[in-house]
């Protein structure tokens, strides 16, 4: 018999030195983890900083919100700088695992290159492009089940769809200077986030292949609801295929089983979205037995900060799911 849970949360910004202060974030981040209760628990926007002297990074915002509870003694995956051990400064993916994590590997453009796309004549100069590079990697780790089989989690962190840096094209943080230039940086920022949808479904057909069978979790803030393309790429429903044979390699979207009214993570000028996700192949699926998402305490974020200069709490909502085998085929 084998139970666990499994639970994705944004922390947006953890250990930000331009965000709230830590002391007023951990008294309202640490109930929503202890009710999650997850025996594995994925993490996006998790910050590092360097400490005085120290030539490497540390999770410490992390290390602070975790003491004294039983995150604290997990086992631990977290993405890195390319070359380096250490974590990278802003927006870190991490897993927590109270069962064994026995790989973990991170992608960034690993599997598809970076794109040279030219922009248009009415944004830059004739000849100019914009290298598209994903925002972050993936994360993916593999854990040991107390069955004895393995569960493959990718934690993903998709780009949100606010427009893309171009050179010259911004008068402010939030203003652009034409409308043609706020068009191609959308444009641009729909392209890393479903470009990044598709190496994880390149990683996770390369899973298949290995292991038809295999349990696997895509989940995190992919910034994108049912049907946009990013999810329309990692669920590859044979609707979309048009080919009953490939079903078994879809993804199985656990917020479905979630009631319509309840069905949000995001408060965005007064309307609910559902942006952060949880998808499960067949096999995991054959699994579930239950789906939960924290929104109770969930504020507007755009009216949060219009009145308030660094609300000390996450405007997403935590998803948590539970799991039960009797029996492993093939154990």
């Amino acid at each position: 018999m084998s139970h666990f849970r499994i639970a994705t949360f944004n922390l947006e910004n953890l250990g930000s030195r331009r965000g709230a202060v830590l002391s007023d974030r951990l008294p309202i981040l640490r109930p929503q983890l202890e009710r999650l209760d997850a025996d594995v628990l994925c993490l996006q926007e998790v910050n590092a900083r360097r400490e005085a002297g120290s030539p490497t990074r540390t999770l410490h915002a992390l290390d602070m919100l975790l003491e004294g509870s039983k995150y604290s003694e997990f086992h631990r995956s977290f993405t890195h700088q390319t070359g380096r051990k250490d974590p990278r400064d802003v927006h870190n993916l991490v897993v927590l695992s109270r069962l064994p994590i026995v790989s973990t590997q991170q992608l960034h453009n690993d599997l598809i290159p970076p794109l040279d796309v030219p922009l248009a004549r009415d944004v830059a100069e004739e000849g100019s492009v914009s290298t598209v590079r994903w925002e972050r990697p993936l994360l993916h780790v593999v854990i040991d089940l107390d069955d004895g089989r393995q569960l493959n989690i990718i934690n993903l962190h998709l780009r949100s769809p606010s427009g893309s840096y171009i050179e010259g094209q911004k008068s402010g943080p939030f203003s652009w200077k034409s409308v043609p230039g706020w068009a191609e940086a959308f444009y641009l920022s729909s392209l890393k986030r479903s470009g990044q949808a598709l190496e994880v479904r390149l990683l996770i057909d390369r899973i298949f292949d290995n292991n038809p069978d295999a349990l696997i979790m895509v989940c995190g803030d992919l910034n994108a609801e049912e049907p946009e393309v990013p999810l329309r790429i990692l669920v590859a429903g044979d609707e979309d295929t048009g080919n009953g044979a490939l079903a078994v390699r879809s993804l199985i979207p656990l917020e479905r089983g979630v009631t319509r009214d309840r069905a949000f993570s995001v408060i965005h000028h007064g309307r609910p979205q559902l942006l952060d996700h949880m998808l499960v192949s067949r096999a995991l699926g054959g699994g579930f037995r239950s789906i939960e998402i924290h929104n109770e305490a969930l504020g507007d974020e755009t009216v949060a900060y219009r009145h308030m200069d660094h609300p000390p709490e996450s405007f997403h909502a935590p998803l948590v799911a539970a799991f039960s085998f009797e029996q492993a085929s093939g154990v």
